[in-house]
């Protein structure tokens, strides 16, 4: 028990850290937030572990993505995680295009996969966008919040943000 009590903290210590890294970087808040949101958007999706390789070509080839921040991400929607989206990816295509005929939980066949895959996709692409607006609102606000307590934001950046708040209340 001990040992999964260390592995725990080392894991939660390890979040901080990135969360930090993340946080403080040379990057603005706003760039900080979309490159933590396009990583949501694409952990949300139905990759197949070809997620991780489109990160690393993104990394590549735009300069102003916040590596950490993209990386990040995968610690929201991590594989245990992923389960939950799914299921609630086909609930949400199944409630929107109807239920796939002739299955029920107890016979599931091959012939209905197009089906299935259809309305994963639909339902999954849906929360993927919804997710995504809802990491860039938070990964800004957290990255605003931090720089402003440790004094790094500029008052021009404060007032931005206030301005940017002002509009998102109404």
């Amino acid at each position: 028990m001990g040992g999964l009590r260390r592995r725990l903290q080392q894991y939660v210590q390890r979040v901080r850290e990135e969360l930090h890294d993340a946080l403080t970087e040379e990057h603005t808040p706003n760039q900080v937030a979309y490159s933590f949101a396009i990583g949501v958007f694409i952990t949300a999706l139905p990759t197949l572990g070809t997620g991780v390789l489109m990160f690393f070509i993104i990394a590549y080839l735009f300069a102003n993505v916040s590596r950490i921040a993209l990386f990040a991400s995968v610690l929201v929607l991590n594989p245990v995680a992923k389960w939950g989206v799914y299921g609630s990816s086909f609930w949400l295509g199944s409630k929107l295009l109807g239920p796939v005929e002739s299955m029920t939980v107890q016979e599931v066949s091959l012939s209905a996969a197009p089906e299935v895959v259809v309305r994963l996709v639909t339902g999954n692409v849906i929360l993927a966008v919804i997710f995504t607006v809802i990491a860039y609102v938070a990964a800004y606000r957290l990255t605003m919040e931090y720089r402003r307590r440790r004094g790094e934001i500029s008052a021009v950046e404060e007032r931005l943000s206030g301005l940017t708040d002002r509009f998102s209340d109404r």
